[in-house]
Protein backbone atom coordinates (compact mmCIF):
# COMPACT_ATOMS: atom_id res chain seq x y z
CA UNK A 1 0.00 0.00 0.00
CA UNK A 2 3.26 2.26 0.87
CA UNK A 3 4.54 1.55 -2.53
CA UNK A 4 1.11 2.53 -4.37
CA UNK A 5 0.69 5.85 -2.12
CA UNK A 6 4.15 6.80 -2.94
CA UNK A 7 4.02 6.29 -7.07
CA UNK A 8 0.61 8.09 -7.07
CA UNK A 9 1.86 11.03 -4.86
CA UNK A 10 5.06 10.91 -7.87
CA UNK A 11 2.38 11.12 -10.51
CA UNK A 12 0.16 13.95 -9.01
CA UNK A 13 3.67 16.42 -8.27
CA UNK A 14 4.66 15.22 -11.35
CA UNK A 15 1.24 16.90 -12.85
CA UNK A 16 1.67 19.67 -11.03
CA UNK A 17 5.42 20.62 -12.14
CA UNK A 18 4.51 20.08 -15.75
CA UNK A 19 2.97 23.20 -16.34
CA UNK A 20 5.77 25.09 -14.22
CA UNK A 21 8.38 23.81 -16.51
CA UNK A 22 6.59 24.53 -19.65
CA UNK A 23 6.69 28.20 -18.23
CA UNK A 24 10.32 28.43 -18.09
CA UNK A 25 10.41 26.65 -21.74
CA UNK A 26 10.97 30.37 -23.56
CA UNK A 27 13.93 31.75 -21.42
CA UNK A 28 15.64 28.38 -21.61
CA UNK A 29 15.49 28.50 -25.21
CA UNK A 30 16.76 32.11 -24.95
CA UNK A 31 19.60 30.96 -23.09
CA UNK A 32 20.61 28.01 -25.14
CA UNK A 33 20.31 29.70 -28.42
CA UNK A 34 23.11 32.29 -26.86
CA UNK A 35 25.31 29.60 -25.64
CA UNK A 36 25.15 27.58 -28.33
CA UNK A 37 24.23 29.85 -31.41
CA UNK A 38 22.18 27.67 -33.43
CA UNK A 39 18.27 27.22 -32.99
CA UNK A 40 18.33 23.64 -33.84
CA UNK A 41 20.92 22.50 -31.12
CA UNK A 42 18.67 25.09 -28.70
CA UNK A 43 15.56 23.34 -28.98
CA UNK A 44 18.03 19.99 -28.61
CA UNK A 45 19.19 21.48 -25.36
CA UNK A 46 16.08 22.43 -23.78
CA UNK A 47 14.33 19.07 -24.55
CA UNK A 48 17.43 17.06 -22.89
CA UNK A 49 17.03 19.47 -19.81
CA UNK A 50 13.10 18.74 -19.42
CA UNK A 51 13.85 14.94 -20.24
CA UNK A 52 16.77 15.43 -17.55
CA UNK A 53 14.37 17.59 -14.99
CA UNK A 54 11.96 15.25 -15.45
CA UNK A 55 14.24 12.04 -14.36
CA UNK A 56 15.29 14.28 -10.91
CA UNK A 57 12.49 15.55 -9.68
CA UNK A 58 13.33 14.19 -6.32
CA UNK A 59 16.42 16.11 -6.28
CA UNK A 60 14.11 19.50 -6.53
CA UNK A 61 13.82 21.15 -3.09
CA UNK A 62 10.95 23.99 -2.56
CA UNK A 63 9.06 25.34 -4.54
CA UNK A 64 10.98 28.59 -5.33
CA UNK A 65 13.76 26.37 -6.60
CA UNK A 66 12.56 25.42 -9.66
CA UNK A 67 14.16 28.34 -12.08
CA UNK A 68 17.74 28.21 -10.57
CA UNK A 69 17.70 24.17 -10.82
CA UNK A 70 16.57 24.22 -14.39
CA UNK A 71 19.12 26.87 -15.20
CA UNK A 72 21.93 24.16 -13.15
CA UNK A 73 20.84 21.35 -15.74
CA UNK A 74 20.30 23.58 -19.08
CA UNK A 75 23.96 24.90 -18.36
CA UNK A 76 25.24 21.18 -18.12
CA UNK A 77 23.35 20.34 -21.07
CA UNK A 78 25.03 23.38 -23.03
CA UNK A 79 28.52 22.18 -21.87
CA UNK A 80 28.42 18.98 -22.86
CA UNK A 81 27.21 20.17 -26.07
CA UNK A 82 29.87 22.33 -26.69
CA UNK A 83 32.64 20.29 -25.36
CA UNK A 84 35.21 20.22 -28.62
CA UNK A 85 32.79 21.93 -31.16
CA UNK A 86 34.40 24.65 -33.79
CA UNK A 87 32.42 27.72 -32.93
CA UNK A 88 29.89 28.92 -34.99
CA UNK A 89 30.16 32.24 -37.15
CA UNK A 90 28.90 34.16 -40.04
CA UNK A 91 30.59 34.89 -43.44
CA UNK A 92 32.06 38.45 -42.44
CA UNK A 93 34.05 36.74 -39.53
CA UNK A 94 35.58 34.27 -41.40
CA UNK A 95 36.64 36.56 -43.97
CA UNK A 96 38.58 40.00 -44.07
CA UNK A 97 37.82 40.79 -47.39
CA UNK A 98 34.02 40.52 -49.20
CA UNK A 99 33.82 37.98 -51.93
CA UNK A 100 35.07 39.19 -55.73
CA UNK A 101 33.95 38.73 -58.29
CA UNK A 102 29.94 38.94 -57.47
CA UNK A 103 29.75 36.14 -60.67
CA UNK A 104 31.99 33.69 -58.46
CA UNK A 105 31.02 34.04 -55.32
CA UNK A 106 29.00 30.93 -54.93
CA UNK A 107 31.76 28.59 -54.31
CA UNK A 108 32.56 27.99 -50.81
CA UNK A 109 29.76 26.19 -49.58
CA UNK A 110 29.84 24.71 -45.43
CA UNK A 111 28.08 22.67 -43.46
CA UNK A 112 25.10 24.26 -41.51
CA UNK A 113 27.10 23.65 -38.21
CA UNK A 114 29.81 25.96 -38.99
CA UNK A 115 27.38 29.05 -39.08
CA UNK A 116 25.69 30.93 -36.39
CA UNK A 117 21.39 30.61 -37.13
CA UNK A 118 19.00 32.84 -36.91
CA UNK A 119 16.18 32.50 -34.14
CA UNK A 120 12.67 33.65 -34.02
CA UNK A 121 11.94 36.53 -31.65
CA UNK A 122 8.66 34.59 -30.09
CA UNK A 123 11.01 32.03 -29.19
CA UNK A 124 13.40 33.05 -27.97
CA UNK A 125 12.46 36.62 -25.82
CA UNK A 126 10.47 37.52 -23.02
CA UNK A 127 6.04 38.48 -23.53
CA UNK A 128 6.05 41.96 -21.45
CA UNK A 129 7.96 43.03 -18.62
CA UNK A 130 10.45 46.43 -18.28
CA UNK A 131 10.69 48.15 -21.81
CA UNK A 132 14.15 48.87 -20.52
CA UNK A 133 15.02 44.89 -20.06
CA UNK A 134 13.50 43.97 -22.92
CA UNK A 135 15.99 46.03 -24.72
CA UNK A 136 18.69 44.77 -22.77
CA UNK A 137 17.16 40.90 -24.21
CA UNK A 138 16.86 42.46 -27.73
CA UNK A 139 20.14 43.61 -27.95
CA UNK A 140 21.73 40.09 -26.47
CA UNK A 141 19.90 38.39 -29.34
CA UNK A 142 21.35 40.62 -32.28
CA UNK A 143 22.87 38.05 -34.80
CA UNK A 144 26.46 40.06 -34.33
CA UNK A 145 25.97 39.99 -30.48
CA UNK A 146 25.12 36.28 -30.78
CA UNK A 147 28.38 35.55 -33.28
CA UNK A 148 30.80 37.10 -30.58
CA UNK A 149 29.68 35.40 -27.85
CA UNK A 150 30.84 32.32 -29.81
CA UNK A 151 34.51 33.69 -29.69
CA UNK A 152 34.02 33.32 -25.57
CA UNK A 153 35.14 29.46 -23.43
CA UNK A 154 31.75 28.06 -22.65
CA UNK A 155 32.03 28.92 -19.14
CA UNK A 156 33.06 32.23 -20.08
CA UNK A 157 30.06 32.14 -22.41
CA UNK A 158 27.61 31.09 -19.40
CA UNK A 159 29.10 33.41 -17.03
CA UNK A 160 28.20 36.62 -19.15
CA UNK A 161 25.20 35.38 -20.02
CA UNK A 162 23.83 34.62 -16.48
CA UNK A 163 25.35 38.01 -15.29
CA UNK A 164 24.84 40.85 -17.68
CA UNK A 165 21.84 39.07 -19.68
CA UNK A 166 19.43 37.49 -17.08
CA UNK A 167 21.19 39.74 -14.15
CA UNK A 168 22.12 37.05 -11.68
CA UNK A 169 24.13 38.12 -8.56
CA UNK A 170 27.59 36.42 -8.28
CA UNK A 171 27.30 34.14 -5.76
CA UNK A 172 24.06 32.52 -7.74
CA UNK A 173 26.50 32.32 -10.64
CA UNK A 174 29.19 30.68 -8.56
CA UNK A 175 26.97 28.10 -7.37
CA UNK A 176 25.03 26.57 -10.27
CA UNK A 177 28.92 26.56 -11.61
CA UNK A 178 30.25 24.70 -8.64
CA UNK A 179 33.30 27.49 -8.38
CA UNK A 180 34.03 30.54 -6.08
CA UNK A 181 32.63 33.98 -6.65
CA UNK A 182 36.09 35.55 -7.46
CA UNK A 183 36.41 32.71 -9.84
CA UNK A 184 33.02 33.60 -11.49
CA UNK A 185 34.21 37.73 -11.36
CA UNK A 186 37.21 36.90 -12.84
CA UNK A 187 35.66 34.82 -15.75
CA UNK A 188 32.88 37.67 -15.86
CA UNK A 189 35.73 40.14 -16.80
CA UNK A 190 37.84 38.13 -19.18
CA UNK A 191 34.76 37.60 -21.34
CA UNK A 192 33.93 41.07 -21.52
CA UNK A 193 37.42 41.94 -22.62
CA UNK A 194 37.10 39.22 -25.02
CA UNK A 195 33.93 39.94 -26.35
CA UNK A 196 34.92 44.19 -26.28
CA UNK A 197 37.50 43.07 -28.28
CA UNK A 198 35.91 40.91 -31.14
CA UNK A 199 32.88 43.66 -31.30
CA UNK A 200 35.71 46.34 -31.96
CA UNK A 201 37.01 44.74 -34.93
CA UNK A 202 33.99 44.05 -36.07
CA UNK A 203 33.35 47.91 -36.30
CA UNK A 204 30.68 49.90 -34.62
CA UNK A 205 27.47 51.02 -35.86
CA UNK A 206 24.42 52.82 -34.43
CA UNK A 207 21.97 50.72 -32.84
CA UNK A 208 19.52 49.09 -35.24
CA UNK A 209 16.04 49.89 -35.45
CA UNK A 210 12.84 48.58 -34.71
CA UNK A 211 10.34 47.49 -37.12
CA UNK A 212 7.48 49.58 -35.94
CA UNK A 213 10.06 52.36 -36.69
CA UNK A 214 10.77 51.85 -40.12
CA UNK A 215 7.41 50.19 -41.68
CA UNK A 216 7.57 52.31 -44.81
CA UNK A 217 10.94 51.59 -45.80
CA UNK A 218 10.23 47.65 -45.01
CA UNK A 219 6.74 47.67 -47.10
CA UNK A 220 9.36 49.48 -50.09
CA UNK A 221 11.82 46.57 -49.55
CA UNK A 222 8.87 44.14 -49.89
CA UNK A 223 7.38 45.73 -53.19
CA UNK A 224 10.49 46.26 -54.56
CA UNK A 225 12.03 42.23 -53.82
CA UNK A 226 8.68 41.47 -55.27
CA UNK A 227 8.92 43.01 -58.64
CA UNK A 228 12.47 42.49 -59.07
CA UNK A 229 13.01 46.46 -59.34
CA UNK A 230 17.30 46.36 -58.43
CA UNK A 231 17.21 49.83 -58.52
CA UNK A 232 14.71 50.72 -56.49
CA UNK A 233 15.84 48.22 -53.64
CA UNK A 234 19.43 49.35 -54.36
CA UNK A 235 18.05 52.51 -53.26
CA UNK A 236 17.08 51.35 -50.04
CA UNK A 237 20.22 50.31 -48.82
CA UNK A 238 23.34 51.90 -47.23
CA UNK A 239 25.86 52.45 -49.42
CA UNK A 240 28.58 50.65 -47.58
CA UNK A 241 25.66 48.01 -46.50
CA UNK A 242 26.75 44.20 -46.00
CA UNK A 243 25.14 40.84 -47.09
CA UNK A 244 25.79 37.56 -46.72
CA UNK A 245 24.33 34.26 -47.47
CA UNK A 246 25.15 31.01 -45.22
CA UNK A 247 25.56 28.00 -46.53
CA UNK A 248 27.90 29.69 -49.03
CA UNK A 249 31.53 31.50 -47.59
CA UNK A 250 30.45 34.55 -49.18
CA UNK A 251 29.99 38.26 -48.41
CA UNK A 252 29.14 41.16 -50.41
CA UNK A 253 30.17 45.01 -49.03
CA UNK A 254 28.07 47.75 -51.25
CA UNK A 255 24.71 48.14 -52.07
CA UNK A 256 26.34 48.08 -55.99
CA UNK A 257 27.55 44.71 -55.08
CA UNK A 258 24.48 43.15 -53.62
CA UNK A 259 22.92 44.90 -56.89
CA UNK A 260 24.91 43.41 -58.95
CA UNK A 261 24.51 40.01 -56.96
CA UNK A 262 20.76 40.10 -57.72
CA UNK A 263 21.36 40.91 -61.43
CA UNK A 264 23.71 37.98 -61.97
CA UNK A 265 23.09 34.46 -59.53
CA UNK A 266 20.54 36.26 -57.66
CA UNK A 267 18.19 36.73 -60.24
CA UNK A 268 16.38 32.75 -59.64
CA UNK A 269 14.83 34.90 -56.77
CA UNK A 270 12.55 36.94 -59.39
CA UNK A 271 9.03 36.70 -58.93
CA UNK A 272 9.63 35.48 -55.03
CA UNK A 273 7.04 36.31 -52.65
CA UNK A 274 8.03 37.74 -48.72
CA UNK A 275 6.40 37.85 -45.38
CA UNK A 276 7.48 39.84 -42.71
CA UNK A 277 8.70 37.86 -39.81
CA UNK A 278 11.07 39.13 -36.99
CA UNK A 279 14.52 37.50 -35.83
CA UNK A 280 17.30 37.97 -33.31
CA UNK A 281 15.08 41.66 -32.11
CA UNK A 282 14.95 43.02 -35.91
CA UNK A 283 12.82 42.93 -38.88
CA UNK A 284 13.33 40.15 -41.59
CA UNK A 285 11.41 38.49 -44.42
CA UNK A 286 10.76 35.08 -45.38
CA UNK A 287 10.93 34.11 -48.56
CA UNK A 288 9.07 31.85 -51.29
CA UNK A 289 11.08 31.46 -54.37
CA UNK A 290 8.93 30.34 -57.92
CA UNK A 291 10.68 27.09 -57.58
CA UNK A 292 7.93 24.39 -57.43
CA UNK A 293 6.39 22.32 -59.81
CA UNK A 294 4.15 24.94 -62.53
CA UNK A 295 6.56 28.09 -60.94
CA UNK A 296 4.72 27.04 -57.27
CA UNK A 297 6.30 29.03 -54.52
CA UNK A 298 8.51 27.06 -52.50
CA UNK A 299 10.35 28.36 -49.01
CA UNK A 300 13.69 29.36 -50.12
CA UNK A 301 15.71 32.16 -47.55
CA UNK A 302 15.28 33.92 -44.40
CA UNK A 303 16.20 37.85 -44.74
CA UNK A 304 17.38 38.92 -41.54
CA UNK A 305 17.94 42.67 -41.36
CA UNK A 306 19.77 45.42 -39.80
CA UNK A 307 18.38 49.04 -40.32
CA UNK A 308 19.72 51.90 -39.20
CA UNK A 309 19.16 55.74 -40.24
CA UNK A 310 16.38 55.02 -42.76
CA UNK A 311 18.73 52.38 -44.56
CA UNK A 312 19.19 48.62 -44.87
CA UNK A 313 22.48 48.40 -43.97
CA UNK A 314 23.10 44.39 -43.08
CA UNK A 315 20.93 41.57 -44.96
CA UNK A 316 22.02 38.02 -43.95
CA UNK A 317 20.52 35.67 -45.57
CA UNK A 318 19.90 32.22 -44.53
CA UNK A 319 19.29 29.47 -47.13
CA UNK A 320 18.02 26.67 -44.83
CA UNK A 321 14.79 26.06 -45.84
CA UNK A 322 14.25 23.89 -42.35
CA UNK A 323 14.16 26.84 -40.32
CA UNK A 324 10.60 27.55 -41.92
CA UNK A 325 9.25 24.60 -40.12
CA UNK A 326 11.33 25.11 -37.45
CA UNK A 327 9.35 28.26 -36.80
CA UNK A 328 5.97 27.49 -37.77
CA UNK A 329 6.30 29.41 -41.29
CA UNK A 330 3.64 27.81 -43.97
CA UNK A 331 5.04 25.73 -46.86
CA UNK A 332 3.73 28.29 -49.06
CA UNK A 333 3.60 32.22 -49.44
CA UNK A 334 0.14 33.21 -46.99
CA UNK A 335 -2.28 34.82 -49.60
CA UNK A 336 -2.80 38.40 -49.52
Amino acid sequence: MTGVIEERSGAERAAELEPRLAEHRRELTGYCYRMLGSSFDAEDAVQETMIRAWRSLDRLQGSGAMRSWLYRIVTNVCLDALDGRKRRALPVDMSAEPSAPVESSLAGMLPDAAWVEPALDRQVLPVGGDPAELVVQRESVRLAFVAALQHLPPRQRAVLILRDVLRWKADEVASLLGTTVAAANSALQRARATLATHQAAAGSRPAPELAEENADLLARYLDAFERYDIDAFVALLAEDAVQDMPPFAMWLRSATDIGRWMLGPGKECEGSRLMLVSLNGNPAFAQWRPSGPGGGHQPWALHALEVSGGRVVRITSFLDTRLFRLFGLPDTPPPR
